[in-house]
């Protein structure tokens, strides 16, 4: 038996990559490799970079054993194909627009066939991965987002995306509907707490690591926060009303501010009668790493295969 899978995370600026006991529901402690990736190089610089990564894992076990390497991949992507599609408008990794990963990887390690290595969208495997064996694995019915440079979120339903339903919407996640006066992504991603911090200070900042510092001790940061948690109740609370979630993940590197805006998220929720437990994901990049080596997982990849396409 082939028990063990590669799940591979890409981020705008890096690659995680660990070794996944199908089997035993684990990740291989001494199996992580990351490296950072200069998304503006050219394409074989940086798959050359991304075999580099997972090369660090494959070394973990014997060939024999592997059943393959998922990853959880941004967007745009042709999920059920492995081509990119990332153009100017995303602003990372355009020179590998076209380009069939799955192919260069399938001759880049020797696999037998480019089956073994498969794709998922990055918001999704982080989902799938909570709802496997993290803090939504004891309910049916789950929404996990990834608040960070992006905002990132999927709907899970007995361990699988929900990407067309009346409960949910359009494409089975939430950063392009409307708010306010732009679209999720404008308000719950980082770039929204830098622009909200000069807006407020007049100063400049590097990010919501430094801006949470400054909240500590300066009611005027603080407030960045409280309006943030506030804005994320009014948006996702109809949402995970309508799909009646009974566990939202919260993940990316702005849950570590949880404790800044939580409580005002929490109280909007409650103000909508919105009954879903609310959870900070202890899995963290190690979530999406599970889910996307879930895809071997045989039962669950037939019944995930036929939504790749419309991630």
């Amino acid at each position: 038996m082939k028990n063990y899978a590669i799940g591979v995370d890409i981020g705008g600026s890096h690659i995680s990559c660990a070794v996944i006991d199908l089997k035993k529901k684990t990740i291989l402690p001494d199996s992580y490799s990351t490296e950072l990736v200069d998304n503006k190089a050219k394409a074989d610089d940086i798959l050359n970079n991304w075999a580099s990564a997972i090369k660090g894992s494959l070394n973990k076990i014997e060939r024999n054993e592997l059943a393959g390497i998922g990853f959880a991949m941004p967007g745009p992507f042709e999920y059920d194909k492995g081509i990119a599609r990332f153009s100017h408008v995303v602003d990372k990794y355009e020179n590998l627009f076209g380009i069939n990963i799955a192919n260069y990887l399938k001759e880049a390690f020797s696999l037998e066939d480019e089956s073994q290595v498969r794709f998922m969208n990055d918001a999704s495997a982080f989902a799938v991965g909570e709802a496997w064996f993290g803090k939504a694995a004891e309910v049916a019915k789950s929404v996990s987002i990834t608040l960070g440079t992006g905002f990132g979120s999927a709907f899970i339903d007995e361990g699988l995306p929900v990407v067309e339903r009346e409960d949910v919407p359009k494409m089975g996640c939430v950063w392009h509907l409307p708010f306010r006066n732009g679209i999720g992504d404008d308000y719950f991603s980082t770039r929204w707490f830098i622009k909200r911090y000069a807006e407020r200070t007049g100063q400049r900042s590097t990010g919501v690591k430094e801006i949470a510092e400054k909240a500590k001790t300066d009611p005027w940061t603080k407030e960045i926060f409280i309006e943030y948690g506030q804005n994320l109740g009014l948006f996702l609370g109809p949402r995970l009303k309508t799909f009646d979630a009974e566990v939202l993940v919260i993940g990316g590197n702005v849950s570590e501010a949880f404790p800044l805006f939580g409580e005002y998220f929490k109280e909007i929720l409650r103000n909508m009668d919105v009954k879903t437990s609310i959870h900070i994901s202890e899995l963290k990049e190690g979530a999406a790493l599970i889910g996307s080596a879930r895809m071997f997982e045989q039962d669950f990849w037939m019944e995930i295969k036929p939504l790749l396409s419309k991630m």
